[in-house]
């Protein structure tokens, strides 16, 4: 039952209303962007050597053996049995318990840089970072299917519920950014099977709510309601804002509850952010030569212009960005699909991470490329155009700035492109060593739920992959 307010006690606290929510809002903004809490953990175990993450998110699985993992072995085997010795009792997806035929490489590789990484041809702009980029092609990962293997990847557990590692993040170094969120997300689509992604990907799962993720739509407004209805002027709004605000602060001084802080919080976030967020989007300020760059057409919802405005955002101090392109799930016609898709994402990949380095950004933004699993080195659909099924035991990523050692290639898989043979890295190894290059040290990140010091690597021994570090 509501607690009752009598009218004098009302008025009286009317009075200082709006000083009393302006106070509040101010202690609760110093909470959310960097003093200790008990709700802001401020973690800092050694010196950073990344301020924030981009994540380039290629959902549906991209195939590591058109991308970044050449097989020799597996092109001389094309259209002959995939030997059993290698898949007998692994769990594959759609293709368990039928004939597995090899399906060699279905473009060429070379080398690049003077490092010599050897990259498919599907992806030339990405070739030209081969000296800042760091491939990893010894990943594993535990889930087989696309929603609970981003579950996984995103938050160390295919239990869904658990706060992603854009929140954890949030929660443990808070936000750059008054006028924006910490944490944002960005969608496109286009050149195969489109997965859906659910918004529990970037949910605070049992962390306090304001460290969630905020989706911001490709086209249109890129939030609902940024701008005012007609005739609402923004003094008007604020004058809302300020008597709501106060009827909150009033509720948090007798029940204490954090998420009515949070909620003060965000209203105040809210109202900065229709001004800051026309201004994000609106890409006038930038040259044609850069729009050219990335591929860019402003407004049309691409991943080119996803990734410039991630550089935009990153500019404003939003401490974890993260892009998904859906378009990668090429259960058949593996070739085209690959190409296709490819052309959507790299010359964008590749002036992203060129554009940071151009304004010094790089040395301290941290980029990661890839998806939620890798595809079989088994063909799956028609012979006269083969795809890939889902594949757990070995892909490929890659990362370069934010204290990435450049030009390095880490692990390996097996001749087939099977199994990680040479230094597996786990998810919960790649959460470890982007952790370390935030300055975290990922054992002693804890948050206490229901009794247990929970922590985004789990409870599985995660190691940092100290080779792939500047």
């Amino acid at each position: 039952m509501p607690d009752p307010i009598q009218r004098r006690t009302f008025l009286r606290s009317g009075t200082v209303g709006i000083g009393a929510a302006a106070l509040a809002s101010q202690l609760i903004r110093d909470r959310a962007w960097g003093s200790a809490s008990s709700e802001q953990a401020t973690v800092s175990h050694h010196p950073a050597k990344a301020k924030r993450v981009i994540f380039l998110c290629m959902a549906g699985g991209p195939s590591h053996l058109e991308t970044l993992d050449y097989k020799s072995k597996l092109a001389e085997m094309d259209g002959k049995p995939m030997p059993a010795s290698i898949t007998a009792g692994q769990p594959i997806a759609q293709l368990q318990g039928k004939a597995l035929t090899c399906l060699g490489p279905q473009t060429t590789f070379a080398k690049h840089g003077q490092s010599g990484q050897e990259i498919a041809a599907t992806l030339p702009h990405i070739a030209k970072l081969a000296d800042d980029i760091a491939i990893v092609r010894s990943m594993t990962t535990e889930q087989i299917n696309h929603d609970p293997a981003h579950t996984f990847m995103n938050c160390g557990s295919q239990i869904s519920g658990r706060p992603c590692m854009g929140s954890w993040i949030q929660y443990g170094l808070g936000s750059e950014s008054e006028n924006l969120p910490g944490f944002v997300v960005l969608t496109s689509v286009g050149g195969g099977q489109s997965q859906p992604i659910a918004s529990r990907q970037w949910h605070s799962g049992f962390l306090p709510s304001r460290f969630q993720g905020v989706h911001f739509h490709s086209k249109g407004d890129p939030v609902l309601y940024v701008g005012n209805p007609p005739g609402v002027q923004r003094t008007d709004q604020r004058s809302v804002i300020d008597a709501v605000n106060a009827l909150n602060q009033q509720r948090f001084q007798i029940a204490e509850n954090p998420e009515i802080a949070t909620t003060i919080s965000q209203y105040e976030l809210a109202f900065r952010m229709q001004a800051s967020v026309p201004e994000l989007v609106d890409l006038s300020s930038e040259s044609q030569s850069t729009l050219d760059r990335y591929g860019a057409t402003p407004g049309d919802g691409s991943f080119a212009s996803n990734c410039l405005l991630a550089r935009r955002l990153a500019q404003r101090g939003v401490r974890f960005i993260q892009l998904y392109h859906r378009g990668w799930d090429h259960h058949g016609g593996v070739k085209k699909g690959v190409e296709v898709t490819s052309k959507l994402v790299d010359q964008a990949s590749w002036a992203l991470v060129d554009d940071l380095k151009r304004r010094g950004m790089l040395d301290d933004t941290l980029v990661v490329w890839g998806g939620e699993f890798g595809r079989t080195p088994m063909s799956q659909g028609s012979k006269t155009n083969p795809g890939r099924d889902h594949h757990i035991k070995g892909f490929s990523l890659w990362m370069a700035g934010g204290g990435i050692r450049g030009g390095v290639t880490h692990g390996s898989t097996d001749d087939f492109g099977y199994n990680a043979v040479e230094n597996p890295v786990s998810v919960h190894d790649f959460h470890a060593t982007m952790l370390h290059l935030l300055g975290i040290q990922h054992e002693q990140f804890t948050y206490r739920h229901q009794g247990l010091d929970m922590k985004l690597t789990g409870v599985e021994p995660a190691q940092v992959v100290t080779p792939i570090l500047a």
